[in-house]
């Protein structure tokens, strides 16, 4: 129940991320909202590990190579290409191929650690993803051929590929989570530092612009992967990859704040997102995911 909880939480900080990021990107380079995300959270997380898991540094840090790899994936690629993907599409169409991200970490999980979903699984998957097929195209389900991709999407679907390994390889991490997360913050401030001083990275001049930041850091940094590298421990990477499609359902609460009605459509697949996530995480007396 924890582990849904926390990957409830992580998908709607990320759905804020998709609308402050676009708007943030109108004034701030990618490269700029990617340095600033962690080197704003890197010290909090350090010493929210420290004071809350007292972990041993040592035997983390020994684990420097998974860790760094972690990094480059998750923290530096999967970031840099999405906010370079939102100066290109739209965050509905982010949101859109966010959720193809559950069918790609199964089959991920298939080929990388011989993992077989059960029936609930995948009926959980197709519930997600037609409910999310509803909400994008407002019941209009022929629009989905109809789509063409731009830069932004191409970008995207490389995000979610890398997301889909640091996925795989968050799972058999072992390490403590907030820590481990925190050592892999320190070391993307580190290794985006030198590009950032080659590119005259400066912090935000105006109070939208700080505002953004602000907020990219707490929530979408700080919370976000925190909760995501929590439910992770007990958590198959297919399953909680389906738990992205809700990022689609938030994406469109959140235009409901900012004014814009929902429809019919989109509640109906609101309902079958959340059905599928609720389905796909159910447990069960045997394995929901087992070694081949």
């Amino acid at each position: 129940m924890k582990a849904s909880i926390y990957l409830v939480l992580a998908t709607l900080f990320w759905s804020g991320n998709l609308a402050v990021g676009q708007a943030a990107v109108n004034t701030l380079t990618p490269l700029e909202l990617t340095f600033w995300r962690w080197a704003l959270a890197a010290l909090p997380l350090v010493a929210l590990a420290h004071f809350v898991e007292r972990p041993d540094w040592r035997a983390v840090l020994g684990r420097w190579r998974v860790l760094l790899l972690l990094s480059v994936l998750g923290m530096a690629c999967y970031t840099l290409l999405l906010y370079t993907a939102l100066q290109h599409t739209s965050a509905l169409n982010a949101s859109l191929i966010t959720a193809a991200n559950p069918a790609l970490i199964v089959v991920m999980a298939i080929f990388i650690l011989g993992e077989k979903p059960g029936i609930s699984g995948w009926l959980g998957i197709v519930l997600g993803l037609a409910g999310v097929l509803l909400v994008l195209t407002r019941g209009e389900l022929h629009r989905v051929f109809s789509i063409t991709f731009n830069v932004g999407e191409l970008l995207m679907l490389g995000a979610i590929a890398v997301w889909g390994f640091y996925t795989i390889i968050s799972r058999r991490l072992g390490l403590p989570a907030i820590a481990s997360t925190a050592v892999q913050v320190v070391m993307a401030t580190v290794l985006l530092a030198p590009a950032a001083i080659a590119a005259g990275v400066q912090f935000p001049a105006t109070a939208a612009e700080g505002w953004s930041i602000a907020y990219i850091a707490a929530f979408p940094s700080l919370g976000a992967y925190l909760c995501w590298n929590l439910a992770l421990k007990t958590t198959p990477p297919a399953t909680a990859g389906n738990f992205l499609n809700l990022i689609v359902v938030f994406t469109a609460a959140i235009t409901v704040m900012m004014g814009i009605p929902v429809t019919l459509p989109q509640a109906i697949g609101g309902l079958l997102v959340i059905a599928g996530v609720l389905l796909a995480g159910r447990p069960s007396r045997s394995p929901e995911f087992r070694p081949a």
